[in-house]
């Protein structure tokens, strides 16, 4: 059954702005409200969490080279994507299990995305069912994503309620040959995870391109690849008619020691040559991780862990919060850095720089006491 989202009334709004007026507060608060098993599921990632770190390392070595005597009275943060203008070219990410974080679950990130004017991703592994958050603000710009854990058949079966929610396009994770070692949750015992059914890991095991063919020729709304990491692959998305190329890493909790996400950016950039829209995520938090990855060529950003903060510290209006701070960092951002609009903005703006402090996962919260054992 759905949870039904309590949409805020101006004043409860305001009490949420009043007490979180930085994102370092909604970490802080997301922090000291989840337990310790729910934040390390937030939080980890595989094995020795080098790729968690090195998202955030390959963000911090870019620095931006601002130029200045330019009238930046007209700043302008919106953006398009799929068609759809959004205020910023932002995408809350697809998370596993987002009610652990709070009982509104994708109908609460729905609301707050629709009501912001962002998008957002609905994984096939969390709640409430399709249907429900379809029915949240119908006309915001909704994604399904879906993990293959089932013949041909299952796929479309997902596919068809998603599109028929009235979802504006499909996504198709494709970084989960085999599931991860999270060390965080098994030194804890700790069963983060969904159960794992053998015959689901062949399914998964088995996706290949030929899937992405049939679901091409079915489907009329954007089909979205997540997991691309190498040019090699954006090249042969682009070769089977993938609309959109979600870089990714699975914010470091697949694969271990794999490079940072903007690290691969450039890269799938120059293979796509604009035949594919292209999304990034991986340790993007701050409104000067976003404009740097647009500088590097992506169309859009997602943000995952930074939007599960704000759930998990004020559910529905802390997400909406975590977009609004965002969009204030970006905006503020772009006049500092000289441009108006980001169609202004391209790979001069950016340059390599070492980063100052050591990498990890709050790393873009100095203000946050860490790293420590809690992050």
């Amino acid at each position: 059954m759905m949870h039904v989202v309590a949409r805020s009334q101006g004043l409860e709004m305001d009490q949420v702005r009043d007490r979180f007026q930085n994102l370092h507060e909604i970490v802080a608060a997301a922090r000291a409200k989840l337990d310790r098993n729910v934040w390390d599921y937030l939080i980890g990632g595989a094995e020795t969490e080098t790729t968690v770190r090195r998202n955030r390392l390959a963000i911090d070595s870019l620095a931006l080279r601002p130029r200045i005597l330019r009238d930046v009275n007209g700043t302008d943060t919106s953006g398009k994507f799929l068609g759809r203008v959004l205020k910023m070219p932002v995408a809350l990410a697809p998370i596993g299990s987002i009610e652990r974080f709070d009982k509104g679950g994708c109908g609460a990130v729905a609301d707050a995305a629709g009501t912001f004017g962002c998008a957002m991703f609905q994984s096939s592994v969390a709640k409430p069912d399709i249907e429900d958050t379809g029915k949240v603000l119908p006309n915001a710009l909704k994604i399904f994503q879906l993990y293959v854990r089932g013949d041909q058949a299952w796929i479309e079966n997902f596919f068809d309620r998603a599109v028929g929610a009235g979802f504006g396009a499909l996504c198709v994770t494709v970084d989960t040959h085999h599931y991860s070692r999270r060390e965080r949750d098994i030194s804890k015992r700790y069963h983060a995870a969904s159960a794992r059914d053998p015959d689901a890991a062949r399914h998964q095991k088995a996706l290949d391109w030929k899937q992405f063919d049939k679901l091409k020729a079915k489907y009329k709304v954007p089909l979205i690849v997540k997991g691309i990491a190498t040019a090699e692959d954006a090249t042969m998305a682009v070769e089977h008619g993938v609309d959109v190329i979600y870089v990714s890493n699975h914010g470091g909790r697949q694969l271990d020691q794999g490079l940072g996400s903007i690290d691969v950016l450039p890269e799938v950039v120059a293979a796509t040559k604009g035949r594919a829209e292209i999304i990034v995520d991986g340790g993007f938090c701050r409104g000067t991780d976003i404009l740097k990855a647009l500088a590097l060529g992506a169309n859009a950003v997602a943000v995952g862990r930074l939007y599960g903060f704000g759930l998990a510290a004020a559910g529905r209006d802390g997400v909406l919060r975590v977009l609004e701070l965002l969009h204030d960092e970006l905006e503020r951002a772009m006049g500092l850095t000289g441009v108006n609009t980001l169609g202004e903005i391209n790979p001069s703006y950016v340059r390599a720089a070492p980063p100052i402090r050591p990498p990890h996962v709050l790393s873009a919260f100095p203000y946050i006491d860490g790293p420590d054992d809690r992050y």
